[in-house]
């Protein structure tokens, strides 16, 4: 899969397109990617998006005449599942999801989860961290793995107030591991830009986040006091607009530190 796209709309790989919500912002990069898998007349859709109308009935449109067999979510957070239960009625689907606040049916989703929709097996990884219910999945027909928030096709994760920093690294580890022994070719972000590098990728986030941590190890040697003070002298060089999402992070590794 060389010559990956940049994150248009409709960017994806063989089996998985992406239909690109706009809901730009600081938080979001491009938007939301919510991704339409599967091939023939069943797909399985991922991450609707927002509660927004408008892309819910352009990811309807894009449907055509194909069914939706199942809608799952990497998380729950609103940029993501917002939109699943008012999509859910427009196609008459299931929602599955770890959080079992978000599933309407029968089933969730663990890890260890195998299904196969639109004759594309999808695989179940769970990797808490940037929040409790965080997944991804794996998809052995394009080498290619959805990340939803894990990893982002531009910048660096944030770990939210209902993530945790040690789940986080875990499972960093457990994707490096899995990336290299299955020959990952890609990676389809939640936000942002399909990665071609997996490997890489996840080194350059395993790396940045130890740097981070040593960076805030000696703010707090340089007498930083508290999370307010670590946002000025580590993330000086971050946009001022994103500084209350570094506060979430300084506050998660602050967390971390703790018990180490």
């Amino acid at each position: 899969m060389s010559g990956l796209p940049l994150p248009i709309d409709g960017s994806g790989t063989p089996t998985a397109t992406n239909v690109l919500a706009p809901n730009a912002s600081p938080m979001t990069l491009d938007g939301t990617n919510t991704w339409v898998i599967g091939r023939g007349e069943s797909v399985a859709v991922v991450d609707p998006g927002p509660d927004d109308e408008a892309h819910l009935s352009t990811v309807v449109s894009r449907l055509g005449d194909r069914n939706v067999e199942v809608i799952l979510l990497t998380h729950g957070h609103e940029d993501h599942s917002g939109g699943a239960r008012r999509f859910a009625e427009l196609v008459n689907s299931p929602v599955r999801a770890l959080d079992r606040t978000h599933v309407l049916g029968e089933e969730g989703l663990e890890d260890g989860d195998a299904l196969t929709v639109g004759g594309v097996e999808i695989r179940v990884i769970g990797t808490p961290g940037h929040s409790f219910d965080s997944l991804c999945f794996w998809l052995p027909d394009d080498s290619a793995l959805l990340t939803g928030d894990t990893i982002l096709g531009r910048g660096s994760t944030v770990i939210a107030p209902d993530g945790d920093l040690a789940d986080y690294l875990r499972s960093l580890d457990k994707l490096r591991a899995m990336a290299e022994l299955a020959e990952a070719e890609a990676l389809l972000p939640g936000h942002g830009p399909i990665l071609a590098d997996p490997v890489g990728k996840l080194d350059e986030y395993m790396t940045h986040r130890r740097q981070r941590l040593d960076q805030i190890r000696q703010a707090i040697r340089d007498g930083a006091r508290d999370a307010g003070e670590i946002v000025e002298m580590v993330y000086a060089d971050v946009p001022k607009d994103l500084w209350p999402a570094a506060r979430m992070s300084v506050a998660a590794q602050l967390n971390y530190l703790k018990t180490r």
